[in-house]
Order: structure tokens, then sequence, then C-alpha cells
């Protein structure tokens, strides 16, 4: 039986079902022309930055594919260009549908938090859809077409490489804005959050929506493709002739479809009282829904009962993993408290107690990646699989309920945003109250979606490793050959590099925008006093030159690097540098989201009342800490994934050329 069909199947009912829930969002009423106003602002803005970044990245993905189609030919450039394609679409849908629902969602929350939740829910929903769907249909369609992993290797790389600049991009925009905003109007002019006399309140509000939304869901459909190639590389490699084994990661994607859909239906339980727990419910009720439905598919396909538990050890640990940075990052567990006391004596301080259990919450990430790691190459050797097939299969597992994950996710911009327009529409303190609820827990829900996809770009890449060693019969690392060495020197400086990259890019947009918006305070007579307009426009502006042209440096280091580490040092070396990469990128990936978020709901803990409350020298401490913490989160952290994904990619894409023409040998 040709199962991959069946996955493409499932790929059309979740783009069917994303459609769907785009149309009932735009069906939802907003009759304030107040609320249309500022939300046409957002959207006008955002839509501006994506249509500059899609002309920069349809230029980049020209160039690239010239040059994979002179090294591997048209059929890996036409996969390539359209894993680009793809990406950018599932990104454009879902944006476009959280540009609508905030200002649906503000309005709604008059009726109560029900009615809001489901809104801003329903809207992540089109998001999650989308990306599970475009990247199962463009995976199940080429292995169709073509019954070659390694042209879908090119689908991925595609993916990823836009993914890599999408995402950069995304949080150099929105932590600019963001900076910009608080710094001035929070620190200097003690205004609210949201207040419309902020000139780059309206750049904050589309950051939102083209770093958390767009960025992130490029970040994770990248993750989730990457997972599903290496297992379909490693079938064809290891179980020669067994077709079942390369289509399985399809199957199990196209399970985690229906377990998503399942998982909304019934996700809403609860809501009336706590949001956050119908949100961390629906990801609780997907999993155990896809792990029934896993055992059914591998059953019926006749697969090794080994790969179900593989299976099922990538999938339990994704979920503690993201529940464990919910315990440094959210409000019930003492440590947001601490670092809010901590703030107290002033920046210094809050900095150095967020900092320490940023670093602390490292451990337990990684105690579960090691975890998911041994139980899933020991359960598959047990049952007489090889382990590294194993190990592959829980990265697969543990991304296979991305649907839900990402409409989670998407969740968080959707609701800070209808906060943003509630206040600024002037609407009760009722509402607002209610739409700060729905927003806590969209804090919550972003925290717990970002260990989730550090975790599982960390199995994605072990399991790209360990495709890359078995195309090129790399059997061990031998850290006793000075090109070894090199090789995984070179790999591990490669995050750190790229996070002072990316973080020096926030830097220098962030003081030409609270340049600017200094200078409006300052030059536009009755702006603070509320009689004059900011100039929104001048302030995205901004945001969006800079961001476009500070992703260039970033972007090329990735791409080069481990072409050039390969030619000059050899197959090797590059193994060296990827597992390097590995090991660096994630322990830096993991404490700057953890040490970030926990230095924000630090902030809005004061900002709740507690420690002086709202203009206090705490809540001015907590807002420098914040600020530290803002490109740590939502910039260099989560682009740490896609960056180690895509160096993973480019040397397995490259492999069998340092096979086949031995290129530099050892």
């Amino acid at each position: 039986m040709d199962w991959s069909w069946i996955a493409l199947a499932s790929s059309v009912a979740s783009l069917l079902v994303g459609g769907y829930l785009y149309l009932w969002v735009r069906r939802q009423e907003n009759p304030s022309a107040r609320m249309h106003e500022i939300s046409h602002a957002i959207e006008t803005g955002a839509t501006a930055y994506m249509r500059r970044l899609y002309m920069a990245l349809a230029c980049v993905a020209a160039v690239v594919g010239i040059l994979v189609l002179l090294g591997f030919g048209i059929k890996v450039a036409g996969a390539y260009l359209f894993g680009s394609l793809c990406s950018a679409l599932a990104g454009f849908f879902g944006m476009s549908v959280a540009l609508r629902a905030n200002s649906r969602t503000a309005w709604a929350a008059q009726r109560g938090l029900p009615a809001a939740f489901a809104v801003a829910f329903y809207g992540g929903g089109v998001m999650g859809m989308s990306v599970v769907g475009m990247a199962l249909l463009g995976m199940s369609a080429l292995y169709i077409l073509f019954r070659d992993p390694q042209i879908v290797l090119g689908f991925s790389f595609g993916a990823s490489s836009l993914a890599l600049l999408a995402k950069a991009g995304g949080g150099i925009y929105t932590k600019t804005a963001d900076i910009g905003a608080d710094l001035v109007g929070k620190v200097e002019l003690s205004i609210p959050e949201d207040d419309p006399r902020n000139p780059a309140v309206i750049a904050d509000n589309v950051g939102d929506n083209v770093g958390d939304v767009a960025g992130m869901g490029a970040d994770i459909f990248d993750s989730y493709v990457a997972s599903v190639v290496a297992v379909m590389i490693l079938g064809a490699s290891l179980f020669a002739g067994k077709l079942e084994y390369v289509a399985l990661p399809l199957m199990l994607a196209a399970a985690g479809i229906w377990a998503s859909l399942f998982g909304m239906v019934l996700m809403r339980i609860g809501v009336r009282e706590n949001p956050g727990r119908a949100l961390n419910m629906g990801t609780v009720i997907t999993c155990v829904i896809f792990a029934g439905l896993a055992l059914g598919v591998i059953r019926l396909m006749g697969i090794n009962p080994g790969a179900f538990y593989a299976t099922l050890a990538g999938l339990v640990v994704g979920v503690v993993i993201g529940f464990t940075s919910d315990v440094f990052t959210s409000e019930q567990w003492g440590i947001v408290q601490r670092t809010a006391e901590a703030s107290k004596t002033g920046p210094a301080i809050n900095i150095l107690t967020g900092f320490s259990y940023g670093l602390i919450s490292i451990l337990p990430s990684i105690v579960g990646i090691c975890l998911a790691t041994l139980v899933s190459w020991y359960a598959a050797q047990h049952f007489g699989l090889p382990g590294v097939y194993g190990v592959s299969l829980s990265a697969v597992g543990m991304l296979a309920v991305t649907g839900m994950v990402v409409s989670a996710d998407a969740y968080g911009p959707i609701v800070d945003n209808a906060k943003g327009i509630a206040e600024q529409s002037g609407l009760s303190r009722e509402v607002i109250d209610t739409a700060d609820r729905l927003d806590a827990a969209g804090n919550t829900a972003k925290a717990i979606t970002k260990g989730f996809a550090i975790a599982a770009a960390g199995l994605t890449v072990l399991a790209l490793f360990a495709a890359y060693a078995e195309t090129v019969d790399l059997q061990a690392l031998d850290l006793l050959h000075p090109h070894v060495i090199v090789g995984i020197f070179l790999g591990a400086v490669m995050p750190p590099l790229f996070s002072a990259l990316t973080i020096l890019s926030v830097s220098r947009n962030a003081f030409a925008m609270v340049n600017e918006v200094r200078r409006q305070f300052r030059e536009i007579p009755g702006l603070l006093e509320g009689l004059a307009k900011p100039d929104y426009a001048r302030c995205v502006d901004i945001a969006a030159q800079g961001a476009l042209k500070e992703l260039i440096l970033p972007g090329t280091l990735a791409l080069v690097t481990p072409v050039a580490v390969a030619l000059l040092f050899g197959r090797e070396a590059l193994g060296g540098l990827l597992a390097g990469s590995i090991f660096t990128g994630l322990i830096f990936a993991l404490f700057m989201a953890n040490s970030g978020g926990l230095w924000d709901n630090a902030k809005k803990y004061i900002e709740a009342g507690s420690c002086g409350g709202e203009g206090s020298e705490a809540h001015k401490a907590a807002v420098v800490g914040d600020t530290v913490g803002d490109p740590f989160k939502d910039t260099a952290g989560p682009s740490l994934n896609t960056l180690i994904a895509v160096m993973s990619l480019v040397a397995v894409l490259i492999a069998p050329l340092l096979v086949g023409r031995s290129l530099l040998g050892s």
C-alpha cells in the first residue's frame, strides 16, 4: 500500500480546516471604528514589512536556487524553491488572520473571557494548521512524484533557509520597536505600555505579528520538516527495499495532524476559569490522542514495535521539557517573584538573578534530551531496530503535535495585540482586565512553546547529524585529529557569534528608535498631553529597514560556514562543526529563551501591583531587565534553533558530493 497518499490527504484536510477557521474568524463582529483604525495601522505596517522581507527572500532564494541547480540538478533546485514557497505561504496565512483576529478578540472580550478566547485561539489555529498542512503537503507530494528522500531534502533546505531569515528578521524588528517603546514610554515618561501617545506603539504591535507569528511559524515549520526528512533519509539507507520505513515519518506527521484537530475541538474545557489551563489541557489531550494514533499507524503498517516506543519517548520528553520552561517563567513556582523582589535593589541585581536562573533552567531540558536519546536508542535496539533510527523517530514524535503547539503559540501575539487595542480604544477596565488574563496565558504558552521548539530542534539536528554520518560513512569523531578539533571549535563558536550579531543588530536599531521616539515627544507640540497624533509610520519604517539590513551577515554565515569547513578540512571536520554547533546552540538557546521570559514576567508581576507596582523604582529596574531579555527570548534564542538546523541541512545536502567526489578527504 502507498502510505504517502494518506499523508497527502491528511495535509489537505489540515489546510481545509485552516481555511474554515480563517473564514470563521473573519465573520466575528467588530463594529468599533476606533478599533478598525488601530488594527488597520498594525496591518498596514506588518504587510509593508512582510512585502519587503519576501522580496528580499525571493532574491536570496533565486541566488541559492541557482547554486543548488548547478550542484545538485533541477529536481533538488525545484524542491528547494518549493520549500521556500510553502514556508512563506504558511507564515503569510497565519499572520494574515492574526492581524484580523486581534481587534475581534478585543471586541469579543466585552462578552466575556470564553468568547474572546475562542476568537484568539482559532485565529492561532489558522497558523497551526497552515504550518503542518503546507509542510506535509510539500513533503508527501515530492515523495510521491520522485520516491527519493534526497529530493525531499531540498524542500527542507528551502524551508530552513527562509525560516532563518524570517525568524531573525522578525525578531530584530519586534525587539527594536519593543525596546524603543519601553525605554522612552515606561522608564522616562511613565506612560502605559500600549499608550497611543507613544510613537513606537504601532511598530511594537506590528512586531508581535512579524516576529511571534510569521517568524515562529517559519521556525517550527523548519524543524518539523527537517525531522521528517532525516528519518526518511535514514529509512532509505538503513532499510533497503522496505519503503514503509521511509514513509513512516510521513504517516506519523499525518497522525499528528488528526490528533491536533481533535485536541482543538476538546481543549476549551475549563476556559471560563483559566485560559492557561485550557491551552495546557489542549496540548496534553493532543499528545494522548497522538500516542494512540501512532500505535495504530505502526501496527497497521507492519512496522517493528520499537518504532512506537522511540516515538513515544520523544513525545513525552517534549511535553516535559515544554512544561519545565513554565517553571522558570510563570508566577506559580516562585522564581518570578524572587526576580521581581531583586528589582527593589535596582536593575543590576534583577539582571544577575534572571541570568542565573536562566543558566539553571538549561539543566532539566538537557537532561530531558539525554533521556529521550537514551530511551529511544535502547528501545529501538531492544526490538532489533538501529538505535540511530530510534533517536530520529523521537524527534518526529516530539514534533508531530506541531499543529496544536503552533496554534497555542500564535494565540499569544493575538491576545497581546488585543490588549493593546483595548487600551488604545478606551474600553472599560473590565474588558482590559479580561484581555490581560488572556495575555498572561499567552505569555505562558509562548514560554512553553519556546522550550518545546528548542528541545525539538535539538533532537532534529541529532537526527540530521545521523543522516549526515550515514551518508558519508562517518563512524566516529576522532578527537585526536586536528581537523576534527578545528571543526568542533568552529561549530561551538557559531551560536554565540550568531547571537552577538543579532543582539547587536537589535541594539543598533533600538538606538535609532529611542532617538526617534524622543524626537517626536520633544518636537511635536501637545503629543505627551494627548492633543497631537504621533508619526507611527516613521517608527515602523525604522524597524523595517534596520531588520532587513541586519539579516545579511548572520544569514550568510549559516549557509557558507559548513561548505567552507568541508572544502578546507574534509568530512570529519564538517562532522565536528555540526557537533560543536549542536551542543552550544542548545545551551545558548535554552538559556536565552528562559531568562528572557523570566525577566518579562517579573516585570508583569510588578505591573500587577507587587513590589511597588507601576512607576516604582522596582518597576523601572524590571523594565531594564526585560529590555535586556527581549532580544534574548525573541531574537537570538529562537533563531539559534534554525541556525543549527540550516547548518545541518547544508551538511546533509553536500554529503553526497563529499563521498562521490572525495573532495578533500580528512
